[in-house]
């Protein structure tokens, strides 16, 4: 059904490709009664759904530019409203002059995502559906694509509706005994509330631990290299990276700003930053380094805290400087070239802290280190199932399944078993957007691109 907007929709346009040049750009509009919107920039009807070659005309009637004019006729449109879509050639200062003719029409600059936004508020997506647009967009891998698309054509929203009806399928259960406590018949007994509460929840869990493995496509982990100066941080972001991004000498203090670099590991973008070593310096740009590479620890998710095998605890400085971490930042020590001290590949635990010996240079062990991002990411493979789910989207599905196991906790009172169902529903529509707050839906769309 498609939501009450707060006021009648105006017509709204924007440039709906990249900024910069290209074969081909497309101006946007949507709004009501768009046909003779239509007339006054072509001089002609348009006719619905039909790509037509055509020329886009100027106040004057002077040609601004050619291409194809698409007109949708509500509701078969995105937005839900009549839509029209120009495709111009793809020069910033004729894409701009078919957006300023646009605007002399009678539209308005439309706002970051407010074609998306429409589209919720006319009922032609749900607000998961909704923020998968920008998530297809912003993808960073192929699987974090794949994904998006997935929950754009409503596999997710279909996951949390099904879920949602089950609770309120128990939760009429529940108030019909409610209503009937002289009934000698045990409700509850018969129609088997019990697994059938223990099957939601287990479909929770499910979607849960599907989400935060989609969490991972999504935002990925920040992968910060540290340790003393020459110790192969720089050799092991081109490795990771399989080509040379980082210059390696044998010079201490090469490095001096932070460097990033994104890679995929089964999908996962990991945001590699190879940072200024960690010493005592009277040098000024590399003081500067330092700061910064501990401002990148400050960000981190993971820390790959690099050593020596040569000289494990020492610098050109003296000691290694500790690395002064936020909690719960897991950190992994590697003890690079291995190599030059024969010594082979492997993985060693002492006390809960997991040690790796490889050598950035050759190439050996990496594989393994590739494995523990993995384990300390969380991610373990979970086919085309992933859901390329949003901080919200867990927070949400955490607290319904918080209210799940709290009505297993109540059968005795069965008033608040029946209140927390209705509360694990609320909070499972709120990621569907039908129980959302208008700040909220602001802070969503506000984050889209401009022309989606």
């Amino acid at each position: 059904m498609p939501r009450p907007a707060a006021s009648p929709p105006d017509t709204i346009a924007a440039i709906a490709t990249a900024p910069g040049r290209g074969g081909v750009g497309v101006v946007r509009v949507s709004g009501a009664g768009l046909a003779a919107f239509a007339r006054e920039l072509t001089g002609r009807d348009p006719q619905p759904r039909l790509a037509g070659f055509t020329r886009f005309l100027g106040a004057k009637g002077e040609p601004i530019d050619e291409g194809l004019l698409i007109y949708f006729r509500a509701p078969a449109s995105f937005t839900g409203e009549d839509v029209i879509e120009l495709q111009g050639h793809g020069g910033p200062v004729v894409m701009q002059m078919l957006l300023d003719r646009c605007l002399a029409l009678g539209a308005r600059l439309a706002e970051p995502g407010e074609f998306t936004r429409r589209a919720f508020l006319n009922g032609k997506l749900d607000l998961a559906q909704a923020e998968s647009v920008a998530d297809l967009i912003e993808a960073s891998t192929a699987a974090a694509a794949q994904s998006a698309v997935r929950s754009l054509s409503g596999r997710f929203s279909q996951e949390i509706h099904l879920i949602k009806d089950a609770l309120i399928d128990l939760r009429m259960l529940v108030e019909a005994t409610l209503d009937f406590p002289e009934e000698e018949i045990d409700f509850l007994e018969k129609a088997r509330a019990l697994p059938r509460l223990a099957s939601i929840r287990e479909q929770l869990e499910g979607v849960l631990d599907r989400a935060r493995q989609g969490a991972l496509l999504r935002s990925g982990l920040n992968v910060v290299l540290a340790g003393a100066p020459n110790v192969g941080k720089s050799s092991l972001l081109n490795q990771l990276a399989g080509e040379d991004r980082a210059i390696v000498t044998e010079v201490a203090g090469t490095t001096r700003d932070a460097l990033r670099e994104t890679i995929q590991i089964e999908g996962i973008p990991l945001h590699v930053i190879d940072t200024a070593g960690l010493r005592d310096t009277s040098d000024v740009v590399e003081r500067i380094g330092i700061e910064r590479t501990r401002r990148e620890l400050e960000r981190a998710d993971v820390v790959l805290r690099l050593v020596d095998a040569g000289r494990p605890g020492e610098t050109e400085g003296g000691t290694d400087i500790d690395l002064d971490l936020l909690p719960g930042v897991e950190c992994i020590t590697v003890i690079n070239k291995i190599d030059l001290c024969d010594l082979d590949p492997a993985r060693v635990e002492h006390d809960g802290r997991v040690e790796l010996r490889v050598s950035a240079r050759e190439g050996l062990g990496i594989d393994l280190l590739r494995k523990e991002l993995l384990r300390v990411a969380g991610w373990h493979a979970h086919g085309e199932d992933v859901i390329l789910a949003r901080e919200r989207h867990l927070l949400a599905l955490r607290a319904a399944l918080a209210h799940v196991r709290l009505a297993g906790d109540q059968l005795s009172a069965l008033e608040l078993f029946a209140e927390e169902l209705r509360l694990a529903g609320e909070r499972l529509g709120e990621i569907t957007g039908e129980f959302s707050a208008d700040d909220l839906l602001g802070v969503i769309f506000s984050r889209f691109c401009i022309g989606k």
